[in-house]
C-alpha cells in the first residue's frame, strides 16, 4: 500500500496555529498523537505537574535497536504583540517563509522528525523501533517535560539506544553545525547584608553596597580556565545588581546580585559553588558583612565523544546539504542534557537565527530538507 507523505510544512504550520505558550498544551501533542497513532505507533501521555508529555513507540524493541527523537512543543510568550507585523499564531507563508511563534524553535524540528518517522515506518518497516519523545516544557523550568518522560521510561522498562534532539544547531546555513554535548549552567544569588543609616553618618551604619561591588568585580575578573579539547572557556556574567533603594541619603541594609556561569567539563556546579563561597566569605570577613548564597543548577556540562551516532548524523547531512557540520558544544542548555544519562545524544536542527524573536520564521525550503536529513538518518541506521 503506498502512502501520501506526511508533508513537514503543513504539520509545522498545523502546530504554529497552537498557541502552545509554556506550560499550556494548546493542542499541539493532541494533533501529533493523532497523526502518530493514525501511523502504527503507540502513544502515551506521560503528564506531570500540570506540564503535557507524549511519549510513542513504533516497533517493539525486542527484536533490534530503537532510535529516539526528542524535541518540544512549547514556546516562550510572544512579549509585545503590536511589534509583530503577522499573527503570532497564523502560521502565515510569504515568499517562502513561514511566520509564527515557535516556527523556528522548534515545532519546524518536531514536524520533520515526525514526518520522517512515519514515512519511513509506512515505507520501510525496520526491524527495530522508532520513539518520538516529546515535551511541553523545555523552554519552562524542564522540571516535569522530558524528565518526566524519561522516568516514566525508566519505570515502564522503556529504553533508547540512541537520540536525536531537533533542536535548531545551525547559526549561519542549513547543516553547518550540531552539538555533541553543551556547557552546563548555574546561577549564584548573592545577598549581603549590613546596617541601614544616614548617609550623612556613614560610621553608624554598615553599607553592604562596597563589600557587594567587591565581590562581583572578584568573581568577573577571574579567569576560571582557558577551555578544553572540545569546550570554550567557562564564562561568568554579572546579570544583575540590586538594591531597590530611592533615597540619596540612606545606606541601605541590603543588597542583592546575580551571576550566572556557563561552564566547561573542567568544571561540576558543585566544584563552582565552592570557589564561590570562598570568595564570597573573603570579601565578607574583608568588609565585616553578612553574605548569604543560594544556587540553581540549569544543568551540568555534557559532551557525548564522537562515534557511531554523530559519525551518522554528519554523513546524512553532508549527503542532503554538501555540507559539513561542525560538531560543537556551544549555545545555551536543552533537554539533551536530560538524555544524555540515557544514552548517547547529538542534537540536529535548522537555522535558528529568529528564536525567541519578533516575528520569529523558517524557511520553507528547510523545513523540507531537515525531514529528508531525519529520513536518511534513520534509512542509515537501520540499514
Amino acid at each position: 500500500m503506498t502512502h501520501q507523505p506526511i508533508d513537514p510544512v503543513k504539520l509545522t504550520a498545523d502546530l504554529v496555529k497552537c498557541a502552545s505558550v509554556t506550560p499550556v498544551e494548546g493542542g499541539a501533542l493532541v494533533l501529533l498523537d493523532k497523526l502518530l497513532s493514525g501511523a502504527g505507533f503507540t502513544c502515551t501521555r506521560v503528564d506531570r505537574g500540570g506540564v503535557s508529555n507524549l511519549f510513542a513507540r513504533w516497533g517493539q524493541g525486542a527484536n533490534g535497536r530503537t532510535f529516539g527523537f526528542n524535541g518540544h512543543t512549547d514556546v516562550v510568550p510572544v512579549g509585545d504583540a503590536d511589534a509583530w507585523t503577522v499573527d503570532p499564531f497564523g502560521a502565515e507563508i510569504k515568499d517562502g517563509i513561514l511566520y509564527g511563534r515557535g516556527s523556528t524553535d522548534m515545532k519546524s524540528g518536531v514536524a520533520a522528525f515526525a514526518a520522517a518517522a512515519i514515512d519511513f515506518v509506512r515505507n520501510s518497516p525496520p526491524d527495530g523501533s522508532v520513539v518520538l519523545a516529546i515535551t511541553g516544557d523545555e523552554e519552562g523550568d524542564a522540571l516535569d517535560g522530558t524528565t518526566a518522560l524519561l522516568d516514566w521510561m525508566d519505570a515502564q522498562g522503556e529504553r533508547i539506544d540512541h537520540c536525536l534532539v531537533g533542536e535548531p544547531t545551525c547559526p549561519n546555513e542549513m547543516g553547518d553545525m550540531m552539538k555533541i554535548g553543551r556547557r552546563g549552567s548555574m546561577t549564584a544569588f548573592f545577598t549581603a547584608t549590613g546596617v541601614q543609616g544616614h548617609s550623612a553618618y556613614p560610621h553608624r551604619a554598615k553599607n553592604p553596597l562596597p563589600a557587594m561591588a567587591q565581590l562581583m568585580a572578584t568573581l568577573a575578573a577571574h579567569t576560571l580556565d582557558e577551555g578544553t579539547e572540545h569546550f570554550d572557556p567557562t564564562t561568568l556574567a554579572v546579570t544583575t545588581i540590586d538594591t531597590g533603594n530611592p533615597a540619596n541619603n540612606v545606606i541601605p541594609a541590603q543588597c542583592k546580585a546575580t551571576v550566572n556561569i556557563r561552564f566547561n567539563d573542567t568544571w561540576t556546579s558543585t566544584a563552582l559553588t565552592n570557589w564561590l563561597k570562598r570568595e564570597m566569605d573573603g570579601v565578607a570577613s574583608l568588609f565585616d558583612i553578612s553574605f548569604d548564597m543560594r544556587t540553581k543548577v540549569s544543568g551540568e556540562s555534557f559532551f557525548t565523544p564522537p562515534g557511531e551516532l554523530s559519525t551518522l548524523i554528519a554523513k546524512s547531512v553532508k549527503a542532503e546539504t554538501g555540507v559539513e557540520p561542525v560538531m560543537s558544544t556551544s549555545g545555551g542548555t536543552s533537554d539533551a542534557r536530560f538524555v544524555k544519562s540515557h544514552c548517547p545524544v547529538v542534537e540536529f536542527g535548522l537555522v535558528g537565527k529568529t528564536m525567541h524573536q519578533v516575528d520569529e520564521h523558517v524557511e520553507v525550503a528547510q523545513i523540507e530538507q531537515l525531514k529528508s536529513i531525519y529520513s536518511r538518518i534513520l534509512t542509515d541506521y537501520f540499514a
